[in-house]
């Protein structure tokens, strides 16, 4: 599927727009763990996501991190090019998960059709607010949700991601989207281990009751 097939208000667009996005375009191939967007001061552009798994995260003062939330195939990025939106300073970092391809609409370029577009503009907005919405969601769940439920969705999300009960993941990896400490995991993980609702090895954490993880979590 190429952008113009992905891009909702491709057809507000003028022809001479059209063109200028086609013209623009940017392929690239990002490997597993590589950097494509760095804070507010790297102003990378729109990402659309051809394939693979990117996934965007802040940085507390201490420097752990903390999933904002994640992006697949055919998913649009929008916070990579927050510098085109003056009143937005938004320190997130895009990492890929997996080997990703992707197509860049570099950040002057969209701004230009953004400034010339009413529809684009909207967009812009509408993309942006549902976003903050998930970040306010996740506020939510840092402030209110004690960290076993915390674990325990995400130990359901990730099972639907990967399509599997049998999960290739760290504590550390896993204390990095939850934005806690190492050793903080590990307790969690040997709970629910004591629990029957997972089971441990080296590097992976199999989900042996998905009913009871669901229990757990309780409503998202």
């Amino acid at each position: 599927m190429e952008f113009s097939d992905q891009f909702p208000i491709w057809n507000k667009l003028t022809p001479a727009q059209r063109e200028r996005i086609s013209g623009s375009l940017i392929s690239r191939t990002i490997k597993r763990g590589a950097v494509i967007h760095d804070g507010s001061d790297d102003c990378t552009g729109l990402l659309f996501i051809k394939s693979g798994q990117l996934r965007a995260y802040i940085l507390s003062e201490e420097g752990r991190e903390i999933t904002i939330y994640r992006l697949f195939d055919m998913d649009l990025c929008l916070f990579s090019a927050s510098c085109v939106m003056r009143s937005i300073q938004f320190e997130v970092t895009i990492q890929a998960e997996k080997d990703t391809d992707l197509q860049i609409i570099p950040a002057e370029i969209y701004k230009q059709i953004m400034e010339e577009s009413a529809s684009v503009a909207n967009y812009t907005n509408e993309v942006m607010a549902s976003r903050f919405s998930e970040v306010m969601w996740l506020m939510e769940q840092i402030m209110w949700k004690s960290m076993d439920k915390r674990v325990a969705a995400f130990l359901l999300e990730e099972s639907v991601i990967e399509d599997t009960r049998l999960l290739k993941i760290t504590h550390e990896t896993i204390a990095r989207h939850l934005g806690t400490h190492r050793e903080v995991i590990t307790r969690m993980l040997r709970y629910l281990q004591s629990e029957s609702a997972v089971n441990l090895s080296r590097g992976m954490v199999e989900i042996t009751n998905k009913k009871k993880l669901e229990n757990l979590a309780g409503p998202q």
